[in-house]
């Protein structure tokens, strides 16, 4: 089984997931960020594609290629079910990843955690993030592409506790595998 938990940055992906992961067992967490941060390293900006030298990692064509390898091999070496939290709202990645993922594991679960741009900042300013900084300049775009395309299962969090948000994503889990 795989377990996909989307949203913007701020929305509580990490939270669920930590929690999750000692409900479903013999599962992990599996980021795909940590890939984007050893291409950032790896990748030096003279070396990537013009299309490449932006802000996010994400635009970075090997992000999403190695984010479905590195997720074959894991499943492969450690048979572990997969809880992957992680923001993508780029519809190409989103499609790739989610396809690549669907083929690794028919068993693919898929959740957008929403919430209000007010509930985001101040979950973002909770966490330390700085006012203007990148994760709130994403944050615009995480909401209004997450309502403009559909992504599945939606839980709105403004209300919830990362415990209630966990409660739903379980008892969807375990449903689905009846």
């Amino acid at each position: 089984m795989i377990v996909m938990i989307n949203g913007a940055f701020g929305s509580g992906k990490t939270s669920a997931a930590t929690k999750l992961q000692p409900l479903i067992p013999n599962s992990m967490i599996y980021d795909p960020e940590e890939i984007g941060y050893m291409l950032r390293n790896v990748i030096v900006d003279d070396v990537k594609m013009e299309a490449e030298k932006t802000d996010d990692f994400q635009d970075m064509e090997l992000w999403k290629v190695l984010t479905v390898k590195v997720a074959r091999e894991i499943r492969q070496k450690y048979n572990k079910h997969l809880i992957v939290p992680m923001t993508i709202y780029k519809s190409e990645q989103f499609n790739y990843i989610h396809q690549g993922l669907k083929e690794l594991d028919t068993d693919l679960v898929h959740f957008t955690l929403m919430t209000s741009m007010e509930t985001l900042h101040e979950r973002l300013l909770k966490r330390g993030d700085e006012p203007g900084g990148w994760t709130f300049k994403q944050a615009v775009k995480c909401v209004k592409a997450f309502r403009g395309v559909r992504f599945e299962e939606y839980i709105q969090t403004d209300d919830k506790t990362t415990d209630d948000v966990v409660n739903f994503i379980i008892s969807n889990v375990l449903s689905n595998r009846k």
